[in-house]
């Protein structure tokens, strides 16, 4: 990962946790792929996506998370629920991040809906 993608993953932590969740686990890999944060939201698991976009070119930071991308998220997801005694309401939440230094965050509740 490049230094400016650890910082605004860092960013988006601090950020989550500033809005009460709990950092469970930051850069979880598996072979089906990486989860940036794992949260504890309530009684709830959130898996969360950050993305750093400082163009808005092709969409911006939200239209990176492609259905591939997304694909990709939920095998890594199923993939840390298998280790769990108890599998938790889940959900899945983006970090918006328009520049590194943090000026612009933007949260998306459930970005893949449903």
């Amino acid at each position: 990962m490049n230094k400016q993608g650890a910082q605004a993953e860092n960013l988006a932590a601090k950020f989550l946790q500033h809005q009460g969740l709990k950092l469970l686990q930051q850069n979880y890999r598996c072979r089906f792929g990486e989860i940036d944060l794992i949260l504890q939201d309530g009684d709830a698991l959130v898996f969360a996506e950050v993305r750093l976009r400082s163009r808005g070119d092709f969409g911006g930071a939200a239209a990176s998370i492609n259905a591939a991308k997304q694909a990709k998220l939920v095998r890594a997801a199923q993939h840390y629920l298998a280790t769990l005694a108890h599998i938790p309401p889940c959900r899945f939440d983006a970090v918006l991040l328009q520049a590194s230094d943090g000026s612009s965050i933007e949260w998306v509740r459930d970005a893949f809906g449903g």
